[in-house]
């Protein structure tokens, strides 16, 4: 199970953790604490597509320009008529957006369109969704409790 996750993170397993996951296949075993701490790091420092993208919807002024991208391909300077900040400024956002994979930008003679590159937020709702169901669950479990807690008043005559 820790080599999976290594391997999903890096594609290579520290010595120590076999190929199946158990400990002790390599050449010097590693304890637990060992296996624990390397994963928390390699976790914690791996720049997967989801992180990127959720750091890039974090700034309303990205989420803005995703916004108006969504309406077609713009050009920076048109991108930048809504806010008060300077071109710089957008094109800073624009590269964090282009970075998460959320725009793409393109060359036509002098015309330099930014275009909305939805994928990456299909991979965030998905991701939410996991959440929305948990939450769903658990409402249809406060609902069922709910339920039950009525139906004992009524059979024991309660006044409300």
């Amino acid at each position: 199970m820790v080599a999976k996750a290594v391997r999903e993170c890096s594609g290579a397993v520290p010595e120590g953790i076999g190929k199946e996951g158990h400990r002790g296949q390599g050449k010097e075993k590693l304890d637990r604490k060992k296996e624990v701490l390397y994963l928390t790091i390699r976790l914690n420092t791996m720049s997967d597509s989801l992180s990127s993208t959720l750091a890039a919807l974090a700034d309303p002024t990205r989420r803005a320009i995703l916004a108006r991208l969504s309406l077609g391909a713009r050009s920076v300077t048109e991108l930048a008529e809504p806010f008060e900040m300077s071109l710089p400024a957008v094109s800073k956002h624009l590269k964090v957006l282009e970075h998460a994979g959320l725009i793409t930008r393109g060359r036509e003679a002098q015309w330099r369109p930014c275009r909305l590159h939805a994928e990456p937020l299909k991979e965030v709702a998905n991701w939410v969704e996991e959440y929305r169901r948990f939450w769903a669950e658990s409402f249809d479990r406060l609902d069922d409790y709910l339920q039950e807690l009525q139906a004992k008043e009524k059979k024991n005559g309660r006044k409300k």
